[in-house]
């Protein structure tokens, strides 16, 4: 049977924890969970640990922690992505599954189609938001190191700090992945839902980054990532 999964945002190590407020409002309230029931817990470290529930309240849950060991390694490719700003769901599909197929980085991308403005502070509420969804997909899938989601940028400000070792922008006119040796780092510029213009397209490859496509299709913003992810990892990753 296998253990419900948490992550806890403060380091673990052998011995008796108080759990956050919001984990043990989950663990107590939502699954009802009991003292003596058994939980695994993982703290973006790289490491697990396997703990049973000492104390189950309404606010307060305490674990003893029994066991630690090596969590699930992370690809030998380091992926950035830079995904292009959308509305609602999308973006949080995005982000899911980007986490999902083993990306470290993502930077929500603002370029000139996006359709989404964020001010200072709704930028910040969302940021929080999508990073808890990596979080939640790293619980789901097992994942034991959570990919950081950085503020958004503007698109210019991304290219000029991005140093990966093969960068690419997805563009329908260009040449297969495949046609690429293989990268220790890579980073991906997937346009918004209207995807980037010809001017964005060619300042990505001034500052370095190979046009590539994924084949005859135009793929929507939220499956783009999916695919590259999935093809890149497939080449030079853990697939």
């Amino acid at each position: 049977m296998r253990l419900s999964r948490f992550y806890i945002d403060t380091p673990l190590s052998l011995g008796e924890h108080e759990l956050p407020e919001a984990q043990a409002h989950y663990i107590g309230r939502v699954l009802r969970m009991a003292e003596g029931d058994a939980v695994q817990l993982f703290d973006g470290s790289g490491q697990e640990f396997l703990a049973t529930l000492l104390e189950v309240g309404k606010k307060r849950v305490r674990v003893g922690i029994n066991e630690s060991f090596a969590g699930q390694p992370e690809s030998s490719l380091k992926v950035h992505l830079g995904q292009g700003l959308s509305r609602g769901e999308r973006m949080d599909w995005a982000i899911q599954k980007a986490t999902e197929l083993g990306v470290n980085e993502i930077t929500p991308i603002i370029s000139e189609r996006c359709e989404v403005r964020l001010k200072d502070e709704r930028a910040e509420k969302r940021q929080l938001h999508w990073q808890q969804i990596a979080v939640s997909a790293c619980e789901q899938c097992g994942r034991s190191t959570v990919p950081v989601i950085h503020a958004p940028q503007l698109l210019a400000d991304w290219l000029k700090a991005n140093d990966a070792e093969l960068k690419l922008v997805l563009h329908p006119v260009a040449e297969p992945l495949v046609s690429h040796a293989r990268p220790a780092s890579l980073a991906f510029l997937i346009g918004p839902e209207g995807g980037l213009n010809d001017a964005e397209v060619s300042q990505a490859q001034s500052a370095g980054f190979h046009a590539a496509r994924l084949g005859p299709r135009v793929l929507r913003t939220e499956t783009a990532p999916v695919v590259a992810l999935a093809v890149a990892q497939q080449l030079w990753g853990d697939f």
